[in-house]
């Protein structure tokens, strides 16, 4: 990939196994509508698989998945399964043949590579008129005011986001790689957590993995931080609603102008 992996530690990556929801399967059941699928498709690729969730989620809509991450230990403590396979491969550089995959997907890791190259790989190795599909799920809050001002205002001043690159996908960008963008929505999501939850999902994302492992402090302390100022939201109730945003961009590798 070409920006740092912040996941490639073991660490990180069980934090990420432990504290990521599983809000695949409705972006998956989403796709399956857009696409009027009545029958899986035969073989498809999921990039930056991590820990699998994304790839076995894909087992509503493919018979054969591939799933694909630049890291070892993420992979490694992904699900088996008998229609699944996981490689160790560089998203820039997919090492299977032209034409190969129905269906590629990307869930929450377009922005840590070069999305050109990228593209231009996903073209080669998808069949004419086969789909490209990212997708991300965005911590928005809560209906509690004062946990967003917290969020924006403290949280994310002691851990400030990695710097990414966000997806483009004005024509001109993904016109050149045989690519056109048929649809794009977002799909609000909500999910419950636990006080333990949600310090478990923070922990799990990249401005604290960035900062524990660059060594500005240890996990301990970044946990214990967050206890301590995430305690009070969680005194009248053990468990809370939060608002997700799942962006979705469906690219179709195909001459012909379509539309959903």
């Amino acid at each position: 990939m070409g920006t740092v992996n912040f996941f490639a530690s073991r660490s990180a990556a069980k934090r990420y196994a432990k504290g990521r929801p599983y809000f695949h399967p409705i972006v998956i059941e989403r796709i399956k509508e857009r696409l009027a699928l009545t029958l899986p498709v035969q073989r498809a690729l999921d990039v930056g698989c991590g820990t699998g969730l994304s790839t076995m989620a894909l087992k509503e809509i493919a018979e054969r998945i591939v799933g694909i991450d630049s890291s070892a230990e993420m992979i490694g403590l992904a699900s088996a399964d008998a229609n699944v396979e996981y490689q160790l491969a560089n998203v820039e550089h997919l090492p299977f043949g032209d034409r190969e995959f129905d269906l590629v997907t990307v869930s929450q890791a377009i922005h840590w590579f070069s999305q050109t190259r990228f593209l231009q790989e996903a073209s080669r190795v998808l069949r004419t008129e086969g789909w490209l599909i990212v997708y991300d799920n965005y911590f928005a809050g809560s209906e509690n005011g004062d946990f967003n001002a917290w969020h924006q205002e403290t949280y994310r001043a002691r851990y400030p986001s990695p710097s990414r690159a966000w997806p483009n996908f004005a024509a001109g960008e993904i016109g050149k790689e045989g690519f056109q963008l048929i649809a794009d929505e977002v799909l609000p999501n909500t999910i419950s957590f636990s006080l333990e939850g949600l310090t478990e999902l923070f922990l799990s994302q990249s401005n604290i993995i960035a900062a524990v492992e660059g060594g500005d402090e240890t996990i301990d302390e970044a946990r214990a931080w967050l206890k301590e100022n995430l305690e009070r939201f969680f005194e009248t109730s053990s468990t809370h609603d939060f608002v997700f945003n799942a962006p979705i961009w469906y690219l179709q590798r195909s001459d012909r102008t379509l539309s959903l």
